[in-house]
């Protein structure tokens, strides 16, 4: 089976001053340009560190991992929002450093905080994230009534502005967005944060009907362990920008041993990375 993503000893730093920017223009200490050279001191951040897997064409590939473990970087790099320090990251066969816009072609992005432009209705954002991607008008909008129809959303809802609709419903036409443009590969980032149960079953079914019926390669993140054991072939679990364990669900709930019960997911995260994993609803509040 062809290869959809292929990461190989992928690595991703941020720098930061160690005080805020105003601390030291006000402590100064006599220099000339009012900057501490001291207290400027840089400090690193490793979000990515030397990660390296790949996922076939037509896999739901899930990633799990605490707050600030490096999920979002992730999908950031594969989707040429960012770029990489170091390793190689292919997409398709495409470098994404080398050949963005090759790779932008073929991917889309479902993030937990969907920016829209909110005075506008569904359908109007729909269209206009059609048109960036060179669709044409009529089918773009008889396509956008049938996913949003899909996804539970009622015919009067998807005229109305989005300012009037809950968070909840906000991000079931972020994922709308993401399917008008028939990706390959759709990047999840915590696609179901903030849907009612229903809701959830109504987006993992079409993430299965996406997988089964065109062949889309699905990379998924999410604090929903249910969600990734139900939905995803292979997870990988990233605890501080390493991956501890790769596998099938079956075999990550294998590698621990539980004599009060069946493992969970929930178990093999605690045990590997001794973490609670907070879901990111209860983070965002």
């Amino acid at each position: 089976m062809a290869e959809a993503v292929y990461i190989h000893e992928a690595y991703k730093k941020f720098g930061k001053s160690e005080t805020p920017f105003w601390k030291r223009i006000i402590k100064g200490n006599g220099n000339k340009n009012g900057i501490n050279r001291k207290n400027g001191q840089k400090t690193v951040v490793v979000a990515v560190d030397h990660v390296s897997f790949s996922v076939s064409e037509g896999e739901i590939f899930g990633v799990l991992g605490p707050n600030g473990s490096g999920k979002s970087t992730l999908i950031r790099l594969l989707a040429t929002l960012l770029l990489p320090d170091g390793g190689d990251i292919r997409v398709f066969g495409h470098d994404v450093v080398r050949h963005p816009m090759q790779v932008q072609r073929l991917i889309n992005r479902v993030s937990v905080e969907a920016s829209f432009f909110k005075k506008l209705s569904p359908m109007e954002n729909l269209i206009y994230g059609a048109r960036l991607y060179g669709m044409n008008g009529a089918d773009a909008r008889r396509r956008a009534v049938e996913i949003l129809k899909r996804l539970g959303l009622e015919e009067r809802a998807i005229y109305k502005p989005m300012e009037e609709m809950s968070r909840g419903m906000q991000q079931k036409v972020a994922i709308a967005r993401a399917l008008l443009s028939r990706p390959r590969l759709l990047l999840l980032d915590e696609p179901t944060t903030g849907l009612d149960p229903r809701s959830k079953h109504e987006v993992q079914d079409v993430i299965r009907e996406l997988r089964d019926e065109h062949g889309t390669t699905i990379l998924l993140t999410t604090h929903d362990m249910l969600e990734a054991d139900n939905l995803c072939d292979r997870i990988a679990i990233i605890d501080s920008g390493k991956i501890v364990a790769l596998d099938t669900p079956l075999g990550l709930k294998g590698l621990i041993s539980s004599n009060e019960h069946e493992p969970t997911l929930e178990d093999v995260f605690l045990e590997l990375t001794g973490k609670e994993l907070v879901k990111e609803e209860d983070r965002l509040g």
